[in-house]
């Protein structure tokens, strides 16, 4: 009896050892550190050998750089999306493009020499390599022309890049330190750091703390590692490029002279006499005529006599909308049919002794552009400025859909940056003012969010849409009950349609203009009126915004009065 009580308590002994040992296992495995060491490959999702991980402030990006022949390239949409927007890429024709205040860059892909301007330089191996779906530009030039720091790591390969100053926080480790893929121990590891190494403190938790290593580890380590964060401030030794303009000292007050054919030019003398204040005409001389970049042209040397004999200058208006055959984004998006153009313009200023160019590309898309549009602008720019010729860029009122036009950029190389204020309401769209003041405000505070005010003039109308809405037997797309058209009238001919139609006017403060209705059978027409009235009310915001001056579209549209109201405001 007693050797078998004896053995049940030997049973249930080992019974319990067994239990406490497998407790004993479960919670060293469950408590103590992971030893494990994370794939650093993996981690920065590396798939070749001629990879390179690129961290770009604090932060591991999905873009890879590529190692070849011993050299570090970013991808090129990586350079420009996050580091350098004024590096241009010519898939159509493999060149690398940059654009300084005086020189235009170009490396032809896999050249190891390149231009500046017109002068050779040998660089020793490729400034840019390109394959079917990319391009590549080498490190260290892209790091000549762009602010941002780098440190490159081998094992594996990898690129800590800063383009962010400012103040952060750093500490170094108390001993030394696992730095762990997440907070926990049971994380794996992705670096043994040393005691003193310092570290950048991303984020702090109740026990664990996000930092990054000089090397570009971000992991986490035990808040008790860490000494008391202390604030550093990264500074660029980096110095941005200044960019002059060619100011003039007076307010600028331009008004455009429609030229349609040679003759129209005799009548400049007419024109300019039935105007007070203009010290400025743009006359709509040349526009793109086919996809090669080459101009149509209807300037007179004689009529730039003429206005220079009345202390006016010409500002010559380059267009894309003349010919519609000729495609803007064939002829853009192409180097050598772009500076084709660039080539044409400048040299039509100088034939034609012209002060200024006045560049109008209108109606083009993002998607078939892309970037193109503002390298364009770029490059005239340089031109320009190389010749003495003011440049001046007419813009649509500040958009989403035509963000790409770039009007900080175009600040930075054209001298003045016209808004087309005006066509708010437009041939095809809903009934309503061509250039209510509501929206021309708006229209000049978006873009002084991008242009200083000195560069700035404001384009108003000298003409008016009628529109007519006429009762529709069945409902239209939007669900309206009529149809809507509109015709264009100058200000004396949309007064003299009131008059005849005995419509009275009243004033719209919210507009800042003069409306009018009237029945034309059973159509029913809507005004809103150009006239000087609505004019003041634009024009007081050259003062108020200390804006460079006003343009006005059109010359001829007008009455007579008008002028007296310019003068007021600018003198």
């Amino acid at each position: 009896m007693k050797k078998k009580s004896l053995s049940i308590i030997i049973v249930c002994a080992a019974i319990l050892l067994i239990i406490v040992l497998a407790g004993t296992v479960f919670l060293i495995r469950r408590y103590s550190p992971n030893k494990e060491h994370k794939d650093l490959n993996s981690y920065y999702g590396l798939a070749s050998n001629d990879e390179v991980a690129i961290i770009l402030n604090d932060e591991v990006t999905d873009a890879k750089a590529k190692v070849i022949d011993g050299h570090i390239y970013l991808d090129y949409s990586f350079l420009h999306d996050e580091l350098n927007s004024r590096f241009y890429w010519d898939q159509n024709e493999n060149i690398l493009l940059y654009a300084t205040a005086r020189d235009l860059i170009s490396a032809a892909a896999d050249s190891s020499s390149y231009l500046v301007t017109k002068s050779s330089v040998d660089y020793g191996h490729p400034v840019v390599k390109a394959n079917a779906d990319h391009a590549y530009v080498d490190l260290e030039f892209a790091n000549e022309y762009s602010d941002f720091e780098y440190k490159y790591v081998k094992d594996p390969h990898r690129i800590v890049i800063t383009n962010q100053w400012g103040d952060y926080e750093t500490a170094s480790l108390k001993r030394n330190s696992s730095i762990r893929f997440k907070g926990g121990v049971k994380s794996p590891i992705l670096k043994d750091a040393k005691a003193k190494e310092e570290v950048s403190v991303l984020e702090t938790g109740d026990k664990w703390t996000k930092v990054m290593t000089e090397d570009g580890i971000i992991g986490y380590v035990k808040n008790r590692m860490l000494s008391s964060p202390e604030t550093r401030t990264r500074k660029s030794s980096f110095e941005p490029e200044e960019f002059s303009h060619i100011k003039k000292d007076f307010t600028i007050c331009m008004a455009w002279h429609q030229v349609t054919n040679q003759t129209a030019n005799s009548s400049i003398t007419s024109v300019l006499a039935g105007t007070k204040g203009i010290n400025v005409i743009s006359p709509t001389w040349f526009y793109l005529n086919d996809n090669d970049g080459n101009l149509a042209c209807l300037a007179s040397l004689d009529y730039v006599n003429y206005c220079h004999s009345q202390n006016v200058e010409v500002w010559g208006l380059f267009s894309n909308l003349e010919n519609k055959d000729a495609d803007s984004a064939e002829v853009l998006t192409h180097t050598s049919k772009r500076q084709n153009l660039v080539n044409q313009m400048i040299s039509m200023a100088i034939q034609y002794n012209l002060d200024g160019i006045n560049l109008d590309f209108e109606a083009l898309s993002r998607e078939k552009v892309g970037d193109a549009y503002i390298q364009f602008v770029r490059e005239l720019s340089i031109k320009c400025s190389n010749n003495g010729i003011v440049l001046s860029v007419d813009n649509y009122v500040p958009t989403e859909y035509t963000s790409f036009y770039n009007r900080k950029e175009q600040a930075d190389f054209a001298d003045y940056v016209v808004i087309m204020g005006y066509d708010e309401h437009y041939a095809g769209s809903d009934e309503g003012s061509v250039s209510s003041l509501s929206w021309v405000k708006q229209g000049v505070d978006d873009t002084l969010k991008e242009v200083p005010s000195s560069q700035v003039i404001l384009g108003m109308p000298f003409y008016t849409r009628v529109w007519t809405l006429t009762p529709s037997e069945e409902k239209t797309e939007d669900g309206s009950d009529y149809t809507v058209s509109s015709q264009v009238y100058g200000m004396k001919g949309a007064n003299d349609l009131l008059s005849t139609m005995g419509a009275a006017k009243t004033w719209q403060a919210d507009s800042g203009q003069h409306y009018a209705e009237f029945r034309d059978g059973d159509n029913l027409c809507k005004v809103w009126l150009e006239d000087s009235a609505s004019a003041e009310e634009r024009l007081k915001l050259i003062d108020e915004k200390e804006l460079a001056g006003a343009s006005f579209w059109k010359l001829g549209f007008e009455t007579s009065d008008i002028w007296d109201t310019i003068i007021k405001y600018i003198n």
